[in-house]
């Protein structure tokens, strides 16, 4: 099992990695960040990217749907944003957001990181 710190380390290791966040989408409040730039304000990412989440689970809940968010994928021009909800009992109510250069990075191999240290991950 992997910590938060942990994690978020082996996440920006992930070839094109911008950054990364762990994120609480109850506050909107990012619980851990690591890289960004001054175009990436992790912060400001992670506030907006619960809206998405929220949006998300009440879609599927008005849906009668008897399913969960994988992962979340946003595509943009330069850059994939990934957004993963935290599955595990330790993690309820988290997700993980972590953005990649899109020339650079491989966005199956990206995935199956994410979904690795996600399981791996106990906060």
């Amino acid at each position: 099992m992997a910590d938060m710190e942990t994690a978020l380390k082996e996440l920006m290791q992930i070839d094109g990695a911008v950054g990364v966040a762990l994120v609480d989408y109850n506050s909107g409040m990012a619980l851990g960040v690591l890289g960004g730039s001054k175009d990436l304000d992790l912060t400001v990412a992670a506030a907006g990217n619960t809206d998405v989440v929220r949006a998300k689970m009440r879609t599927i809940e008005m849906l009668n749907l008897k399913d969960g968010i994988e992962d979340i994928l946003i595509t943009l021009a330069g850059q994939y944003h990934l957004i993963r909800p935290v599955t595990g009992r330790s993690g309820k109510g988290l997700f993980l957001y972590l953005a990649l250069n899109r020339q650079r990075a491989n966005l199956a191999l990206a995935r199956h990181t994410l979904s690795r240290v996600e399981d791996d991950m106990e906060v």
